[in-house]
């Protein structure tokens, strides 16, 4: 046994992070933490499969409402009942239509996309998820406004 180990070195369960990362892939998580003790160990990847991942932003404050000029998303107030061609929500979180504040949006109805690319970013746990297009195609309708809370499975956008 070496000097370092002797100490009280953290000992890295590879098994554990290796499980982690598999839990990653099936949750489409970009980060997780866990903690036992003393021991502490995270886990993240970049969000997209390789594109940069998005900035982290603060918690909008619920007595700064978002303005319309803020947030020019045309959101189609009569969208007709979400098709099969809906991207939904994978967890329960808060739903932003761009990287930043003031920034142009991930997808405006009408805009084309590719597959992969991100079309919204949804925040749960102070982790940002952003959440990919699954085909290419054309926006139809923006389901969700910009900082709104959104539960697991809401449809959040309709690309055709």
């Amino acid at each position: 046994m070496n000097d370092k180990a002797e100490k009280g070195a953290m000992q890295v369960d590879v098994q554990l992070v290796r499980d982690l990362a598999a839990l990653l892939d099936d949750t489409n998580l970009t980060e997780i933490e866990v903690e036992d003790g003393d021991r502490k160990i995270r886990v993240a990847r970049k969000a997209g499969g390789g594109h940069a991942a998005p900035a982290y932003m603060p918690a909008p404050v619920a007595a700064a409402p978002v303005s319309a000029a803020a947030a020019p998303v045309a959101v189609e107030a009569s969208a007709p009942a979400p098709s099969v061609n809906a991207v939904r929500s994978p967890i329960v979180g808060t739903a932003y239509l761009s990287a930043e504040p003031g920034a142009a949006p991930f997808a405006a109805v009408g805009s084309s996309v590719k597959a992969g690319d991100t079309v919204i970013i949804v925040e749960a746990m102070k982790v940002m998820n952003a959440i990919t297009a699954p085909t290419a195609g054309t926006v139809k309708a923006v389901l969700v406004d910009n900082g709104q809370p959104v539960e697991y499975d809401q449809p959040l956008i309709v690309i055709e």
